[in-house]
Formats: C-alpha cells, structure tokens, sequence
C-alpha cells in the first residue's frame, strides 16, 4: 500500500513539475507570435541574424538557425555598441539596426524602392546614417552620402548589404561615436529615399569626407568627383 501511494505521489509531481514547464513556456511562444526573437528560437530567421552578427564580428558560433547562448551574447553586445536596449532580444528597433525584418504574421506593408529592392528598414537605418553624417549639409549632400553606402553595397570592395556596409568597422563616424542613433528628421528619410530610387548626386563615388575634419592621409590621395557642401566625394 506504501509503495502505492509512494508511486501515486511520484506520478503527481511529474505532473505538477510538467505542468509548470509548459506555464513557463508561454511567454516565450507568445513573444514568437510577435515575430520577435528571443533565446531559444529557431528558424531562418534566427539564421539570417547570426549571419549578420557573424559577418560584423559580434558572433563566432556556427550558423545553426537556433538561437543559444552565443547568439544571446551576441545580440546583447551588437545593441550595446549601438545604443540599443540591452535585453537579447530581437526586436522591432534591434532587427531595422540589423537590416532584418521581422515575421510579425501581418501582412507586410514594407517601402519596397526601386535601387537594391530594399525594405522600410533599410530607408530607416540609411536615414539615420545620412541624419548622423550629414546633418546641416545641403539637401543635394545628404541624398549623396545615402548614394556612397548604395555605392559601396554594389561594389565588390564592401559588403553586399546596406547594413554591412553601415556596420563596418571603422567605415563612418556617425556610427562610432552614436550620432547614428540620434532620430532622423524627415528631410533625412526623404534623402534616404531618394537615394534608394536611384538618385546618385555624388556620380559613384565610394567615399566621402570633410577635409576640415578628416584625420586620415590615405583618403587625400583618392581622386575627388565632385563636392557638395563641406564634403568631398570620391572614388
């Protein structure tokens, strides 16, 4: 009888101990209903985020699509560099720094411009680098250093993505020191999305600087297209 109720009472906690499991477990599937991601994800979504952070230095674990302890590391140390909330979780501000748009099983009301078939969140993310670079420059110059990253993407020298080339290391000041975080302006989105469609008024060039400012001797030597503003761009 003894040994009975002692299996009867193993048996109950198993239960209770199950039961508690699942309670814990909800949080985390309705925050993937949100399209967020968060550890212990799954998917290729949580692939495309280790490939980003990979590429970017932030992440040296495999490209799994399972979101562990690494890639949890990771994103923490990406939105602690970029001024972003430091929680481990992708969410809507993380992934548009990213370049990653999220699954929020709405149907997609994303920009869609003409040049590179970029999304909303790359008009976001372009807008906040034009706000960060070339706040009180002429219009004209703002849409041209949008044109520089645009540039760069197509350019088998740089990484293949707007926000590769944003997030590489070193590649612009606005990102180094948070200007980049400051929010846009509107005359900033405009230029973004100018820039996006196909506007180039820097003619291709892949780099630009003020010489007022510059400290570096190797960006004199490149040959300057045009200047707009304080800026100079060149190729």
């Amino acid at each position: 009888m003894k040994k009975r109720y002692a299996i009867l009472s193993l048996a109950v906690l198993i239960t209770i101990v199950s039961t508690t499991a699942i309670c814990f477990e909800m949080p985390k599937f309705a925050e993937a209903q949100t399209g967020n991601l968060y550890y212990g994800a799954k998917g290729d979504k949580v692939a495309e985020v280790q490939r980003k952070l990979k590429q970017w230095g932030y992440y040296d674990g495999p490209v799994d699509a399972s979101y562990g302890p690494k890639t949890f590391a990771a994103v923490q140390q990406f939105q602690r560099k970029n001024g972003l909330k430091v929680d481990g979780v992708v969410g809507p501000a993380t992934a548009a720094a990213m370049g990653v748009t999220l699954n929020t099983g709405k149907p997609s009301t994303a920009y869609t411009p003409s040049r590179g078939g970029s999304n909303r969140n790359d008009v976001l993310l372009l807008a906040r680098l034009i706000h960060g670079e070339a706040r009180g420059e002429p219009y004209i110059g703002k849409v041209a250093v949008g044109a520089v990253v645009l540039n760069r993407v197509e350019s088998p020298k740089f990484p293949n993505t707007i926000a590769g080339v944003i997030y590489q290391p070193g590649a612009f000041t606005a990102v180094a020191d948070g200007q980049m975080w400051l929010d846009p302006d509107q005359e900033s989105i405009n230029a973004a999305v100018d820039a996006l469609n196909g506007w180039d008024p820097s003619g291709g060039a892949i780099y630009y600087y003020n010489p007022a400012k510059t400290t570096s001797g190797w960006i004199w030597s490149r040959p300057v297209i045009t200047v707009i503003g304080k800026h100079r761009f060149a190729r």
